[in-house]
């Protein structure tokens, strides 16, 4: 039996050409899109930054829907102490609503914040940018006008309620 030389399970690596470094090749879907591309020196290799595409921050679309929340309560504290006004209740059904809005607008205003933080510090590179500012401005405004205008809609129900 003769025996055959073995192929070399780990060929010498041939030096690629420099413009193999300057784009990589696209992914499949097409999400993937390089940000910047570094060379290591000495290799034949180069790393990769990814283009992180902005993600719309979840504290600012729940600081979004707890701020209407507060309002759309905020109103039922209104009809509730203004029906109920004559019979007596509407004081104490509006106070049980204005409780929940203020709650309400309080978890709106301090999402909001939190989400104003987040995306403000967010967007370095290499990292995940989050977008939705004006969705916790929005927020903000909707929680404060909420619970504003359950406070008062409560102390007109009192009033009413008071007179009758």
């Amino acid at each position: 039996m003769t025996q055959q030389p073995a192929a070399d399970p780990f060929p010498p690596p041939s030096a690629p050409p420099a413009q193999q470094f300057a784009v990589p090749p696209p992914s499949p879907s097409g999400r993937w899109q390089p940000e910047r591309v570094d060379p290591l020196p000495g290799t034949e290799f180069g790393l990769v930054q990814l283009r992180v595409m902005p993600i719309t921050s979840g504290l600012a679309i729940g600081s979004l829907i707890a701020g209407i929340g507060s309002i759309l309560v905020s109103f039922l504290v209104l009809c509730f102490g203004i029906t109920g006004a004559d019979s007596g209740w509407g004081g104490w059904v509006s106070g049980a609503f204005t409780l929940l809005s203020v709650v309400f607008g309080a978890g709106a205003v301090v999402l909001g914040l939190v989400a104003r933080r987040q995306i403000r510090r967010s967007g370095h590179t290499g990292q995940v940018r989050f977008t939705g500012g004006g969705m916790a401005i929005s927020g903000l405004v909707c929680g404060c006008a909420g619970a504003g205008i359950a406070l008062l809609s409560l102390a007109l129900a009192l009033v009413l309620q008071v007179s009758s």
